[in-house]
């Protein structure tokens, strides 16, 4: 008897011998990314991403080999030039591959683990994750809260380490999220060590936009991100440990929930140049650009350049007649506040804006507020009249009454009084 053979049918996807595909999903519409993009690019304005320079984003372009010798020199005088920024002699700096928040979580993870005590210093959305971090790895954690738009205070620190031991302090320098400053910090980190506890500082709005000083503050894990005050591109983040913090993650015994945020890991990489995960390399050449352009320029200069930039912006936008969100003794000058007057929608204004000016700025984390940022690129002249019209001009399209003239003749009244900067 004959047998009969019936056609074979491949499932989708594979491959007869030098034949093509058994494609179920047809090929999508594809749009060139150039098609996507405005043509002419928006002034990045808010609380971050920020403009980058000329240097970093030519840095970004470029790809070598992470394990390499060139490489190697590049993380060598890129640790070198962190420690500057950080105002810190260790060693335990360390990139990360992701978001400030990566870095934040880093150490988070390293630090605390279920049985350890946590003081979260909660002012807003950015200081309250790191207690919802601490909380995700079992830690006990207490937070101590002021009222909406001002500081925790060193007293408010004294009072909670009296009624209780805690291994880890957290706070943020400055919390992005509502533009307040916690100008306490070296007495609250002061008061953190004389309990026996940690310091865990977000600095990411603040690193190289005003004083930070980790070494001389006592601060035990700093973390920042590159895309704020660095003016590098996201993705790449900062961490810097203190030798106390460095002897608790070397002495853990608790098993470790990260893999690639597992710092003895990670140190074998940034302290002894052996593998641990690819590198993401155009990013570290871009923060390595952006921490050369810091040291270029010099910490006292630049600390000059921000306050002055946003102190003449913050008098522009109160004379033309919006409100700050923040009092002056408690305001943050990385990131200002912006009362949303009467009934306006924020979204219908920041839209408005980026269509109209080509300008964007921020919304807010659940408060009444737009936030305008003032860290690295953002804080040259140029960006300050440019930002100052069109926030006047946008907020006066649907009913404020603002005097546009009266705050850009402020801005330069007090930049002219200050000093004048590119």
């Amino acid at each position: 008897m004959t047998e009969t053979l019936k056609p074979r049918t491949l499932p989708p996807g594979i491959h007869e011998p030098n034949g093509r595909p058994n494609e179920r999903m047809p090929v999508p519409p594809l749009e060139p990314l150039d098609s996507i993009l405005p043509s002419e690019p928006l002034l990045l304005m808010g609380a971050g991403p920020v403009p980058i320079p000329h240097a970093v984003a030519r840095a970004n372009g470029v790809v070598i080999n992470h394990l390499g010798a060139t490489m190697e020199h590049v993380i060598r005088n890129l640790k070198e030039m962190a420690g500057y920024a950080f105002q810190t002699k260790s060693d335990k700096i360390m990139g990360v591959a992701g978001p400030a928040s990566a870095a934040m979580e880093m150490a988070i993870t390293n630090l605390l683990w279920r049985g350890r005590k946590c003081l979260c210093l909660k002012t807003g959305t950015f200081s309250n994750r790191l207690g919802e971090m601490a909380v995700a790895v079992g830690a006990d954690v207490t937070f101590v809260e002021p009222e909406t738009g001002r500081p925790v205070t060193a007293e408010m620190v004294e009072r909670a380490l009296a009624r209780g031991r805690y291994d880890v302090v957290t706070i943020a320098q400055g919390e992005t999220s509502c533009g307040v400053l916690n100008g306490d910090l070296p007495q609250i980190a002061a008061l953190a060590r004389s309990h026996g506890a940690l310091m865990v500082v977000d600095a990411v709005v603040t690193l190289s936009t005003m004083p930070l000083e980790m070494d001389a503050w006592g601060l035990d894990a700093v973390v920042t991100g590159g895309q704020k005050g660095l003016s590098s591109i996201p993705g790449v983040s900062l961490i810097a440990f203190s030798e106390r913090a460095w002897d608790v993650i070397r002495n853990r015994r608790e098993p470790m929930p990260h893999w690639c945020l597992d710092a003895i890991r990670a140190q074998r990489f940034w302290g002894d140049h052996q593998y641990h995960y690819t590198a993401p390399v155009p990013g570290i050449l871009a923060l390595y650009e952006a921490l050369r352009l810091v040291c270029e320029e010099g910490l006292t200069t630049r600390h000059e350049r921000h306050r002055v930039s946003s102190q003449s912006l913050q008098a522009g936008l109160e004379a033309m007649g919006l409100s700050l969100f923040v009092p002056l003794a408690y305001r943050l000058n990385s990131v200002i506040a912006i009362r949303i007057p009467g009934d306006v929608s924020a979204p219908n204004v920041l839209s408005y804006m980026s269509r109209k000016f080509r300008v964007e700025i921020s919304g807010a984390f659940g408060l009444d507020v737009v936030r305008i940022g003032q860290m690295g690129e953002q804080c040259r002249s140029h960006n300050l009249f440019k930002v100052l019209y069109a926030t006047g001009m946008s907020f006066g399209h649907f009913g404020v009454k603002l005097d546009v003239s009266k705050g850009l003749a402020e801005l330069e009244r007090t930049l002219t009084r200050e000093h004048e900067f590119e």
